[in-house]
């Protein structure tokens, strides 16, 4: 069509400019020619321009239409989608020009010579399960910003997923670290950690694992992987991306990836290029692949392949994962989350009325009425009749490891009877609501001593030897002063079950402990009596200790929880999550 010049009629007036009329012009440059959009200001009328251009001659045409603002709504987002389609058309070109070193992940883990070989690995595309980032920025928004900054990133997270990946990390980085303090922040070590190694898959650990130096890299910030990658996988060098600081805080933004690539040259250029090993996803981007072109071999890991992977177990840990902190006991994915924010106002209104329940009433009415509003309660008793001792003799010692602030409250339930809790550390205000009658310890061997003297001489007691709770199936190290106390102690196994939120925490507010546990939908407690254990009083060998008895009970209790005991103390947890020796307040004397 040579000179072919198409007009609307003239008395239809679209695409014409009126005197006065601002007109706004888009413009679209292809390989085939260009479109020009012109939009007048005021009124509905719009003119595309549709001109290709051949060796032979022009064509040009002139076609008006009108575009309500939903077929323009329409055409943003379909813009926006092409423009991944054509980056994602580039990535399979750039990766089947280099498909000479790209293999499948299946033979890597047949081969042989990895000891001697570097192994860098792409975390979230190769090493997890799921290559969803959402979930671990959740977690940064809500348990380092609140509930406010989890809710504005949950409310992004449609427009987070059209902008693609790299602009949609930057938002969600900038919604989660603006304004949080660099020194306290603790989330990637206390948090991050569990949740991670929960989507880690066993078939590629194990490949990784007899890599002989390991290189883990990442698109995420280093905050969020560092500790999870050195410190449980015993990975070598980690690669992530930095965050800009301010004043002490994080504003939000990433360093270029430039000083990145620099770093793992720097890794790869003191290796030779044929003992370097490369395992990534089709999936990721360009600028990604480029680095891993670098290696002898490449092997790419497909989605169908994380689907066939298992868990990893978590006796396949390099190192356990004894203390984590945080109040979600769930993965937050954009669905979960989302089911969260709508269970929350119900939710605060069933944990009200089960407070009201449990300080309210008697025995005989609370624990069928709990148990209708989601409660669980499970008691197993001994098995030997001759197991616990005579409560008429004299006051009981309830030993018990810890789980929650519920403890002795369950265990009150069980007995259906008032008793004496002791314990290390407990807010004023739980003090104050606890159905039951609680005493602090002060810490000094000599003075807690006396205070549980005197009140066994009350009453049946309660205390628990670890000094502080553990989320994991572990126990820590107990405390010998309960064994020089009493001749009848009553090892009480105690274990509990959320869905939604943890009860304790080691860096947050402590009054809220049991407002957590009873704002989960159907939280549930198990409470196991096992055979009585004598004191010191009543033992005839000179070389058995408190210690010994100590022991002793630990070990029985996690024979029967299944649990692994361990000699860690209360210190070292609070060391971990909380960065402190887990004691309120210390007065010191000149």
């Amino acid at each position: 069509m040579h000179g072919v010049h198409i007009k609307p009629p003239p008395n239809e007036g679209y695409g014409i400019k009126k005197p006065g009329m601002p007109v706004i012009t888009m413009k679209y440059k292809g390989i085939l020619g260009s479109i020009v959009y012109k939009k007048g200001k005021g009124s509905n009328c719009s003119c595309i321009i549709l001109s290709t251009g051949s060796r032979t001659g022009n064509c040009e045409a002139k076609m008006s239409f009108k575009f309500s603002f939903f077929e323009t709504l329409f055409l943003f987002f379909y813009r926006i989608l092409f423009k991944q389609f054509r980056n994602s058309k580039g990535l399979h070109r750039t990766v089947s020009n280099n498909y000479s070193k790209f293999r499948r992940y299946n033979s890597l883990a047949h081969r042989s010579d990895l000891s001697n070989q570097t192994l860098i690995f792409n975390v979230e595309g190769a090493l997890l399960k799921s290559s969803s980032l959402f979930p671990y920025f959740m977690l940064v928004a809500c348990e380092a910003g609140g509930l406010f900054r989890a809710s504005f990133l949950l409310a992004s997270y449609p427009f987070i997923c059209l902008v693609g990946e790299e602009m949609g990390l930057k938002i969600m980085v900038m919604i989660c670290f603006f304004g949080i303090k660099q020194d306290s922040f603790r989330v990637g070590k206390a948090v991050l950690p569990k949740f991670f190694l929960d989507n880690v898959g066993l078939e590629i650990f194990e490949v990784v694992k007899r890599g002989g130096k390991k290189v883990g890299f990442s698109n995420i910030p280093t905050v969020m992987i560092d500790s999870f990658l050195r410190d449980y996988l015993e990975i070598d060098v980690v690669v992530g991306r930095e965050l800009k600081v301010l004043c002490g805080y994080f504003v939000g933004l990433m360093e270029e990836r430039k000083k990145d690539k620099l770093v793992l040259k720097e890794i790869l250029g003191q290796e030779n290029n044929s003992d370097v090993i490369g395992v990534t996803c089709f999936n990721k981007s360009l600028d990604e692949q480029k680095l891993f072109v670098q290696c002898k071999d490449i092997y790419a890991v497909r989605r169908t392949d994380k689907r066939s992977w298992q868990q990893l177990p978590r006796d396949k840990y390099p190192k356990p994962l004894i203390f984590h902190d945080g109040r979600l006991a769930f993965r937050p994915t954009s669905l979960a989350t989302v089911a969260m924010f709508m269970w929350v106002p119900f939710g605060i209104v069933l944990a009200i009325f089960r407070a009201l329940v449990t300080l309210t009433l008697p025995f005989n009415i609370s624990i069928p009425t709990l148990g209708f509003s989601g409660l669980s309660l499970s008691v197993y008793q001994p098995n030997t009749s001759h197991s616990l001792p005579n409560t008429n003799s004299r006051h009981l010692l309830y030993v018990c490891n810890h789980r929650t602030l519920l403890d002795p409250l369950y265990l009150s339930f069980t007995l259906k009877k008032n008793f004496t809790a002791v314990t290390y550390s407990l807010s004023r205000l739980s003090e104050i609501l606890a159905p039951i009658k609680t005493v602090r310890l002060t810490r000094n061997r000599d003075q807690d001593a006396k205070i549980m003297e005197r009140l066994l001489k009350q009453g049946d007691l309660v205390v628990f030897p670890e000094g502080t709770t553990c989320r994991e199936p572990y126990l820590l190290r107990f405390s010998p002063l309960f064994a020089e106390m009493s001749d009848n102690i009553v090892p009480v196994a105690c274990n509990s079950h959320v869905t939604m939120f943890y009860g304790t925490t080691a860096s947050g507010l402590k009054c809220l402990d049991p407002l957590f546990f009873i704002l989960n939908p159907s939280p549930s407690y198990t409470i196991r009596f096992l055979d009585c254990v004598s004191g010191l009083s009543k033992s005839v060998n000179d070389e058995k200790s408190r210690f010994d008895v100590a022991n002793h009970v630990q070990s029985e209790l996690a024979n029967a929880l299944g649990f692994e005991p361990t000699k860690l103390t209360r210190r070292d947890k609070y060391q971990i999550l909380a960065g402190n020796d887990g004691i309120a307040c210390t007065s010191k004397k000149p």
